[in-house]
């Protein structure tokens, strides 16, 4: 037995998922097996019609990400932003009220809302110290692993910046075995991955080793997509095929998969490798615009498209950029970052604007 057979719901096993139109059958040059309009009537017959539900997983889209990833095509799940995956493997594998995810504050927030609206546990492991940064408290994740399914690290961190130590994450598989699945969300690696040989895909690499590995992916952040929601799930084909039981019958509207499928085409790439240089000019200019202001008590190392910041008084400094109409990001909340923010790596104007707002 498989460890996603294993380790999902038990009402799963036996599930027939929803055969949709789309899904069951392809092909044909009349379509009349999904109750679809025969047009859209509020466009003129010459225009891109809308009547058509699109596909319940594009192999378009996910020949080129699998190609961009470097995997095959059934280790891959297009989802709505990679927010969907989560929800999906928590759905999937954590009983309600019975199983467990763990975390590693600080870390993304949505882990545990959506644990939390399905009824799942969360156990948390907080990061520790280590050298500039924090880091996997690896003994202590050892030792709360009863109960847990999934565990979910955030490399590169939001909303610290910095990456997880590489050896760490492969402890990590290999401690873990085949006891729970370990969630690696790579949102941001394309930061990360900028001119670093191999860097990119270095744990997709990894997914024929480690059956209990899943990474999620977005076109959310460097390839500045966030509007189209457009994410992915990384795994093994038994994950994946567990995870197709429950994603809706048709995940992506077609403008969706239009604009996901023509950022990945090599001209899409290059621009996307364009705009990274760019963040990473903006970056550094803002931290060295920041390195001499008083106020600023922690500037956190970053890889990312922000930069975490402890400041004197985080709730005032929000408030001074906002009466200047810049939004910033309050991070107080999360475990061990009293008094810190969170600012994104905008254009160069916005980096103008910005800087007019922050204090001397």
């Amino acid at each position: 037995m498989s460890i996603a057979e294993r380790l999902q719901r038990q009402h799963l096993r036996n599930l027939t998922p929803y055969a949709s139109a789309r899904r069951s059958m392809s092909g044909g040059a009349v379509w009349l097996n999904a109750n679809e309009a025969p047009l859209t009537p509020s466009l003129p017959a010459d225009a891109t019609q809308a009547n058509r539900y699109p596909a319940f997983q594009s192999s378009a889209l996910n020949q080129v990400y699998a190609r961009y990833a470097g995997v095959n095509e059934a280790q891959l799940l297009s989802c709505r932003g990679s927010d969907e995956a989560i929800d999906l493997l928590i759905r999937t594998f954590c009983e309600p009220g019975q199983d467990q995810i763990m975390i590693c504050p600080p870390t993304y927030g949505m882990y545990a809302i959506s644990a939390q609206t399905h009824g799942a546990g969360v156990t948390e492991v907080p990061l520790v110290a280590r050298g500039d940064d924090m880091q996997l408290d690896l003994p202590a994740i050892y030792q709360r692993l009863d109960g847990v399914k999934l565990i979910f690290v955030c490399s590169p961190s939001n909303p610290l910046g910095n990456e997880l130590a590489t050896d760490d994450l492969r402890e990590l598989l290999e401690q873990v075995g085949e006891r729970a699945l370990v969630v690696v969300d790579e949102a941001y690696i394309e930061f990360a991955a900028a001119g670093v040989s191999g860097k990119l895909n270095q744990l997709s690499d990894w997914l024929n080793e480690y059956p209990q590995l899943v990474i999620l992916r977005t076109l959310s952040k460097a390839f500045g997509l966030a509007a189209i929601r457009c994410g992915f799930a990384l795994a093994g084909n038994d994950i994946i095929q567990c995870l197709r039981k429950v994603i809706a019958p048709y995940p992506l509207p077609q403008s969706t998969l239009d604009y996901a499928t023509r950022a990945l085409q090599p001209q899409g790439i290059a621009a996307m490798h364009a705009m990274l240089a760019s963040v990473s000019d903006q970056r550094q200019r803002l931290l060295n615009a920041l390195a001499s202001r008083q106020w600023v008590k922690r500037i956190w190392p970053s890889t990312t498209n922000f930069v975490l910041l402890t400041v004197t008084d985080a709730s005032a400094l929000v408030a001074t950029c906002a009466d200047h109409g810049v939004l910033i990001r309050n991070q107080s909340q999360q475990l061990g970052l009293d008094n810190s923010v969170r600012i994104s790596i905008g254009s160069r104007e916005e980096i103008d604007q910005l800087l007019e707002a922050l204090p001397a």
